[in-house]
C-alpha cells in the first residue's frame, strides 16, 4: 500500500508512477547541480547544470512530456578511429527530473561542457472557488 493509495488524494496515479519510474533510472551520470533562484516579484527560477563534456548540441535532446523535463544524450564512435588507450568513453544517458504544475522551461543553453537549463515557477495567485450545489 503505497501513500498515493489514500482516498483523499485522488488522481494522483500518474504522479506516484513517475515517481516510481524516475526512482528506476536514477544513477550518477551525468553529474548535475540544481540552483535556486528567485525574484523580486515572488517567482521562482532553477537552473539544472549537466556536466555534459564531450558532446555537441546534436547528441543532446530535451524533451518536457507530462511534466517530465527528459534529458537524453548519445555519443557515436566515429568510424575508423583507433584507439591505443579509451579513458573517455562514447557514453549514453537519460537524465529525468520531474516539474510541478505551472513550471515552465524557459530555455537552454551548452557552454563550457555544461548543459544548462532555466525553469521558471511564476508566482500565480491562489483563488478560491464556489461550487453550486445542484439538486
Amino acid at each position: 500500500m503505497s501513500f498515493f493509495s489514500s482516498p483523499f488524494l485522488l488522481g494522483f496515479d500518474e504522479f506516484e508512477q513517475r515517481l516510481d519510474r524516475m526512482a528506476k533510472a536514477a544513477d550518477g551520470y551525468p553529474p548535475y547541480n540544481i540552483e535556486r533562484l528567485s525574484d523580486e516579484d515572488g517567482s521562482e527560477a532553477f537552473l539544472i547544470s549537466i556536466a555534459v563534456a564531450g558532446f555537441t548540441e546534436d547528441d543532446l535532446e530535451i524533451t518536457l512530456e507530462d511534466n517530465q523535463l527528459l534529458i537524453r544524450g548519445r555519443q557515436s564512435d566515429e568510424p575508423g578511429r583507433e584507439f591505443l588507450h579509451r579513458g573517455i568513453a562514447a557514453r549514453q544517458f537519460q537524465r529525468s527530473f520531474l516539474l510541478a504544475d505551472g513550471m515552465k522551461v524557459e530555455g537552454a543553453d551548452l557552454k563550457d561542457g555544461l548543459l544548462n537549463i532555466n525553469i521558471v515557477r511564476p508566482n500565480i495567485q491562489k483563488v478560491a472557488k464556489r461550487i453550486k450545489i445542484g439538486s
